[in-house]
């Protein structure tokens, strides 16, 4: 079976090189682009190719008129939540590449997901080693009770936090250990600069977004105990490539049930 593919943010960093990937695979096909910059003209023109018949829509409210099975986002925090309700309606699965959204908004989406029979599967990283460095911190939480996050990002990047640091604090707040710090609500000075918090009480997780110039993403995961520290850090490089490999398998795997998966661990063994 081939599954027919709308590829949202085909021009950008990682849909281009994501559309060379879904043309190569024998079972998927590129049925439709979306670019608002590009919008109305063939695919492969637009990436600088020659024609490939693949027309180029301006949302992906436009672009689901198209016959298609799956709907992949890489597009703008702006956008994504709209785009996804845009495919869940209209019965398409969704594979979100695409940072931005809170656990309230994918609650939402999930029901609209169960309401069309669709799959949605989100992650706020595609890359394995960035799977990797979730799967240890989450470990290490189970021993050490004391953790804080901090994301690095480029000064340009208006979103705060990432998708990845997001993702992360939600499942590390569900199961680590009460903190031995002071409650923020019990601290005094400028009690902001503790960071951002997910989660309540004592088992809440304190994340910390910088947005500096020269860095593209990485995350580390900070534990201390007594008289000893562990530090989990992953750090995404320029390429692309890290996250084409992990975007077609979820997009294989999201047909196979009916809403809201988070994390690619989800189609992972």
């Amino acid at each position: 079976m081939t599954l027919r593919i709308v590829l949202a943010g085909a021009t950008g960093r990682i849909g281009r090189p994501l559309s060379a990937a879904i043309a190569a695979a024998p079972d998927l096909q590129l049925v439709a682009g979306v670019s608002r910059a590009a919008a109305g003209t063939d695919l492969g023109e637009a990436l600088g190719g020659a024609p490939n018949g693949v027309p180029v829509f301006a949302s992906v409210a436009e672009a689901v008129a198209v016959p298609a099975d799956v709907v992949i986002d890489y597009t703008a925090h702006d956008v994504v939540k709209a785009a996804t309700f845009a495919a869940v309606a209209a019965g398409l699965h969704v594979v979100v590449g695409t940072a931005g959204l809170t656990a309230k908004d994918y609650n939402e989406i999930d029901v609209a997901a169960h309401a069309n029979a669709v799959g949605v599967l989100a992650a706020g990283n595609f890359a394995i080693t960035a799977i990797l460095m979730k799967r240890f911190t989450l470990e290490a939480a189970k021993y050490i009770a004391d953790v804080e996050l901090i994301e690095y990002c480029p000064a340009d990047r208006r979103d705060a936090p990432s998708g990845t640091a997001r993702e992360l604090a939600e499942e590390l707040a569900e199961l680590r250990q009460p903190a031995t710090s002071w409650p923020v609500a019990d601290m005094v000075g400028a009690t902001e600069t503790r960071g951002g918090a997910f989660g309540e009480g004592r088992t809440e997780v304190r994340l910390h977004a910088l947005r500096l110039p020269s860095f593209l993403l990485a995350v580390e995961s900070v534990f201390g105990a007594a008289d000893e520290r562990l530090t989990i850090r992953h750090d995404a490089g320029e390429s692309a490539t890290p996250y084409i490999a992990g975007t077609l398998l979820a997009a294989r795997k999201v047909p196979s049930w009916v809403g809201v998966q988070r994390g690619l661990e989800a189609v992972m063994g």
